[in-house]
């Protein structure tokens, strides 16, 4: 999915050491705004040191943000976690189209005006004593 908006928080990078692997890892939050007639606030996280050098995202900067949505279960509740796994900068991100409400019902074909004009289909002629019937009532 993307999203593109202006960066308007970035939260303190966290890290440790998994209990698991004995590995280091790093992550960080970013706040971003889409603007709009009702601006939303979207919160994400880049997970990786190198990741995040990377990036190097900067407050009030326009970016578009590639990302995953994931849920996880910690002793009996639900978190969502949405992480980053590209940032875009530039005319790049402008080309790219943000997840944005679907536009209304357009047809793609359009009738004729006669067949606008009736409702309903043509009546049809009541079939004949002893025709054979294909519905089952």
């Amino acid at each position: 999915m993307d999203l593109t908006g202006k960066v308007i928080a970035i939260m303190e990078a966290r890290g440790g050491v998994s209990a698991r692997t004995g590995n280091s890892w790093m992550t960080q939050e970013y706040v971003i705004e889409v603007p709009g007639t009702y601006p939303r606030k979207m919160l994400f996280n880049i997970f990786g040191e190198d990741k995040i050098k990377q990036f190097n995202i900067q407050p009030g900067e326009e970016i578009t943000v590639q990302f995953d949505i994931d849920a996880r279960e910690f002793n009996g509740r639900w978190y969502n976690d949405i992480r980053a796994w590209n940032i875009l900068r530039g005319p790049i991100a402008q080309n790219v189209p943000q997840a944005t409400a679907a536009a209304p019902f357009a047809p793609q074909n359009v009738a004729a005006p006669q067949a606008a004009a009736a409702p309903f289909p043509p009546a049809q002629e009541p079939a004949a004593e002893g025709a054979a019937d294909d519905l089952p009532f």
